[in-house]
């Protein structure tokens, strides 16, 4: 009876638990968001995410957690981020919450300020090595502004958590701070996938287009693969420029360009691939040290990868025997040769798909998520 009792008390505590989720991404295909509110959510919590109204949001915007997208009157650069973070401020000011969880640098400042005027606990998230990205590389100005307020917004911060070994190694050295390591790993998935033949042979991308993420020289290694397939699943700042390139080598018919997917339908678009592919160049630290969700995906839908041989990517494939690694740097010839070798040699294929379902079951938001719980219960106490 006592027992009973317990259990809906901690129930009732958590329902009276209001958690707000700040994030400047786009919801509707942010993956990692998306798992971290639910989670919250299924423990019984009451979970909000602030985020923004893009251009592409629909109308409506059905979640099992509530969304307040605002609507800012810029979309990208200094203005945009000012905005973001004043609006989200005076959310957090109005409103009742127990913690703030902040996803990445640039939802910090909102979160800081709020936290010690209303004495609230915070959760840091970082996504990512800010500073360290392919935008900010050559922009030592912009970069060292970032590196400033990223060195102020994170000090005597003791509840953080980030993406991989190589990304908290980094804060901790700079910064001082501590990272519980969540990686970006997805639901394991029960959808049937459909057995290819022998002589499919579909290569996949899916992910942000962005520069540094070897998209160019993979549609240039397509036009010396004629008899391969590409599918190209996801939005970003190069995709004009990818499109038209695609147009000008006359490989429309073969790389077909999704755009944005919804999280609930990317699943589906995987399984038709045979080989997913995942080669960030060496543009910096933030992708030496990535881990991205994409390669997790792959292994979910049961595909063999291609990956850049930088170490938290190599370490997955290498440990897990899923795949292989290639240089960073390689041109499109080698690219479209490695993409070869492994798509025609039958009985590595078979091996590597065998060890995607042993990886498959370990690699799942379902353990991963456990440490997320276990650093929201420490911020709360």
């Amino acid at each position: 009876m006592w027992r009973g009792k317990e259990f809906f008390v901690n129930l009732a505590k958590k329902a009276l638990t209001k958690i707000v989720i700040l994030v400047t991404s786009d919801i509707i295909t942010d993956q990692r968001i998306h798992r971290t509110a639910s989670t919250f959510t299924k423990q019984g919590f009451s979970v909000t995410v602030v985020g923004r109204r893009l251009k592409t949001t629909p109308k409506t915007v059905k979640k099992e957690y509530n969304t307040i997208l605002l609507r800012l009157p810029f979309s990208k650069g200094p203005a945009f981020y000012a905005c973001y973070n004043l609006w989200a401020f005076i959310y957090l000011l109005f409103h009742r919450y127990s913690l703030i969880h902040a996803n990445d640098l640039d939802t910090l400042l909102a979160a800081r300020i709020a936290s010690r005027l209303l004495n609230k606990p915070i959760v840091y998230d970082s996504h990512e090595l800010f500073t360290e990205v392919p935008e900010l590389v050559d922009r030592p100005r912009t970069r060292n502004f970032w590196y400033r307020l990223e060195k102020r917004l994170t000090k005597g911060l003791q509840h953080c958590s980030t993406v991989s070994d190589g990304v908290s190694m980094e804060l901790k050295n700079r910064y001082g701070i501590n990272c519980t390591i969540i990686r970006n790993l997805p639901l394991r998935k029960t959808y049937p996938k459909k057995q290819p033949s022998q002589d499919e042979k579909t290569i996949i991308y899916q992910g942000a287009l962005n520069i540094g993420r070897g998209l160019e020289k993979l549609i240039d290694a397509m036009v010396l693969l004629p008899n391969y397939k590409l599918i190209i699943v996801g939005s970003g700042p190069i995709h004009k420029e990818l499109k038209q390139k695609i147009k000008t080598l006359g490989i429309t018919e073969r790389v077909i360009l999704y755009g944005k997917v919804e999280h609930e339908h990317l699943h589906r678009i995987t399984c038709v691939a045979q080989l997913g592919v995942s080669i960030e160049e060496d543009m910096g630290l933030n992708y030496r040290y990535a881990l991205p969700n994409k390669i997790f995906d792959y292994i979910q839908a049961g595909l063999p990868v291609l990956v850049s041989n930088l170490p938290e990517m190599a370490r997955i494939v290498n440990t897990y025997e899923v795949g292989t690694t290639l240089d960073p740097d390689c041109n499109s010839q080698q690219m479209a040769t490695a993409i070869k070798d492994m798509l025609t040699n039958a009985a590595a294929m078979l091996a590597w798909q065998h060890n995607t379902k042993r990886a498959a079951d370990e690699l799942c938001w379902e353990t991963e998520q456990n440490k997320l719980l276990s650093l929201i219960q420490r911020a709360l106490r």
